[in-house]
C-alpha cells in the first residue's frame, strides 16, 4: 500500500482535469454581445478554433451593432493566422483585409496589415522554388512601412522585409548564374542588374556584382563593367572578390576606390554575426521547407521607389499646358506686306483698336473704311468682316514713317502722288469689291433661309 501511494499519490496532486469548462463566468449585468464575445476569446485561447469562429459569427449575425464588433472581427482573423496552415494562412489574410476596409482608423489597422504581410512570409518557399508567396510578403509588408511608419511595429517589419528580398535575391542569383555557366550572357546580364537595382542589400551582392563585370566582358563592353567591379570595391570591402576585382580594374586602367570608414565598419558588423553551421545544422536545412535566412544583412531597407496611392494622392495636380493660351505680340516685316496670291494671317498684335496703324492720308481725302486696321486683323475682331486683309492692301502713303513701303513691283517711288494715288484707287477698288461679293452672299443667305420657311 505504501508503494502504490507513492507511485499514484504525485499524480493525483498535479492531475488536471482533460474536460474542462471553458464557459467564462458571466455576471449578472453583462450583455449578451459581451457574454458571446468573451465566451469565443476563450475557446479561441484553449485552441478549441471551430467553436471559438462559430460563437463569434452567432455574435455578429445577433448583434450588428454591438460595441464588439470590430474586436470580433478581429478576433477571427486572428484564430486563422494561429491556427496557421495553408487553409489557416490564407483564410487569415483575407479576414484581416476585410477589417482594414471596415476599420480602416481603428488602433489595429497596422497589427492587421504586419499580420498579412507575416501569413504570406510564413508560406514562403526557398529560392529554388516558386517565389510567388515571396513576392506578395514583399508586396504587403512595403505596403504596411508606406501607410503606417510610426508604428511600433516598424521594426519588425523591416526585418521581416530584408529576410524577403534576401530570398527573392537568392533566387535570381541562382538564375543568373545558370545562364552565365550556359554562355547566354544577355539573359544573365538581366537577372544581375535586377538584383543590383532592386536588391543592394542582398548579402550576396559582391558575387552578383563580380558575376555583372565578367558578364559585360563576354559581350565585349568592357567600359561598361568598369562600375560594377568599382562598386564591389567600394561597399563589400570584405569580399572573396576583392583582389579578382581590383585586378581587372587595373588590366583596364582604371583607379581603385577606397571604402569609406563606415562601410568598412558595416561589413565587419555582419561578417561578425555569421557563423560555420555543424554538418546536422546543414542537414536541418536542407531538408526543411523553410527558407534560409541567417545571412541577410542588416541596413536600410529598399523599398525599390514603390508609392502607395495614399502618397500619390497627396501629390498637387500640375495643370497641364493650353495651347494658344496667349497672343504673342510681332512686328509686322515690310515683306509680309507684299503682293501675294494667298491669304495670311495677320500677325500684328499691338495697337487693337487705336488708329496707330492706320496711314494718314496727305492728299486731302478720306482714309478707305474699307481697308481694316492691322490690330483689328490680329484677333479676328475687325467689325467689317468683309474688307481685305492687311497683307492684300496694294498702297501706302510715304508720309506716315509707320506704315510700310509701297509695293515694290509697281515700279514707283514713294515721291509720286500719281502712282500712290492709283494705288489707292485699286485698293478702294478691291475692298469694295471684296464687300459687295461677302454682302451678295450674306444676302443670298438670308434669302435663301426665308425661301425655305414661306416657299414662294
Amino acid at each position: 500500500m505504501a508503494v502504490l501511494g507513492c507511485v499514484f499519490l504525485p499524480g493525483c496532486l498535479f492531475h488536471r482535469k482533460r474536460h474542462q469548462d471553458l464557459a467564462a463566468a458571466v455576471n449578472p449585468g453583462d450583455q449578451p454581445d459581451k457574454i458571446l464575445f468573451e465566451k469565443a476569446t476563450n475557446e479561441i485561447t484553449h485552441g478549441r478554433f471551430d467553436v471559438g469562429r462559430l460563437t463569434l459569427q452567432t455574435m455578429l449575425n445577433t448583434y450588428p451593432d454591438s460595441e464588439y464588433l470590430a474586436k470580433a472581427k478581429l478576433a477571427i482573423a486572428d484564430s486563422y493566422y494561429e491556427q496557421g496552415g495553408v487553409s489557416g494562412l490564407t483564410q487569415s489574410e483575407a479576414e484581416y483585409k476585410d477589417f482594414i476596409t471596415f476599420f480602416p482608423t481603428a488602433p489595429e489597422a497596422p497589427m492587421a496589415q504586419y499580420r498579412v504581410g507575416m501569413a504570406h512570409f510564413r508560406l514562403m518557399a526557398k529560392a529554388d522554388r516558386d517565389q510567388s508567396e515571396a513576392h506578395l510578403a514583399e508586396a504587403e509588408l512595403k505596403e504596411f512601412l508606406l501607410k503606417y511608419p510610426e508604428s511600433p511595429l516598424t521594426i519588425r517589419a523591416k526585418a521581416r522585409l530584408r529576410e524577403t528580398q534576401e530570398v527573392l535575391a537568392e533566387g535570381e542569383f541562382e538564375t543568373a548564374n545558370f545562364y552565365q555557366m550556359r554562355g547566354a550572357y544577355r539573359a544573365a546580364r538581366g537577372r544581375y542588374r535586377e538584383i543590383i537595382e532592386k536588391y543592394p542589400n542582398y548579402s550576396g551582392g559582391d558575387q552578383a556584382l563580380f558575376g555583372m563585370g565578367q558578364t559585360l566582358e563576354h559581350l565585349k563592353i568592357p567600359k561598361e563593367a568598369v562600375p560594377y567591379y568599382s562598386r564591389l570595391v567600394r561597399d563589400f570591402p570584405l569580399s572573396p572578390r576583392m583582389e579578382e576585382a581590383k585586378a581587372r580594374l587595373v588590366a583596364m586602367g582604371q583607379p581603385i576606390p577606397k571604402p569609406t570608414k563606415a562601410t568598412l565598419a558595416r561589413a565587419q558588423a555582419d561578417s561578425s554575426r555569421l557563423r560555420n553551421k555543424s554538418l546536422l545544422e546543414k542537414l536541418g536545412t536542407a531538408m526543411s521547407s523553410n527558407p534560409d535566412t541567417s545571412a541577410t544583412l542588416r541596413g536600410p531597407v529598399e523599398l525599390g521607389g514603390q508609392t502607395s496611392g495614399v502618397e500619390l494622392a497627396k501629390q498637387a495636380p500640375t495643370a497641364p499646358a493650353l495651347a494658344n493660351a496667349s497672343i504673342i505680340a510681332q512686328p509686322v516685316g515690310d515683306s509680309s506686306l507684299g503682293s501675294s496670291n494667298e491669304s495670311k494671317p495677320a500677325v500684328d498684335h499691338s495697337n487693337k483698336g487705336t488708329g496707330a496703324d492706320t496711314p494718314a492720308n496727305n492728299s486731302g481725302t478720306s482714309a478707305d473704311e474699307s481697308v481694316p486696321k492691322a490690330g483689328e486683323n490680329s484677333v479676328n475682331s475687325s467689325s467689317n468682316p468683309s474688307g481685305p486683309k492687311a497683307e492684300e492692301t496694294k498702297a501706302t502713303f510715304s508720309s506716315n514713317p509707320s506704315a510700310p513701303k509701297a509695293e515694290e513691283t509697281k515700279g514707283t517711288s514713294s515721291s509720286n502722288h500719281a502712282s500712290a494715288k492709283a494705288g489707292t484707287d485699286k485698293a478702294n477698288s478691291a475692298g469694295q469689291e471684296q464687300s459687295g461679293t461677302a454682302g451678295q452672299q450674306k444676302k443670298k443667305g438670308r434669302f435663301h433661309a426665308l425661301k425655305k420657311i414661306i416657299p414662294f
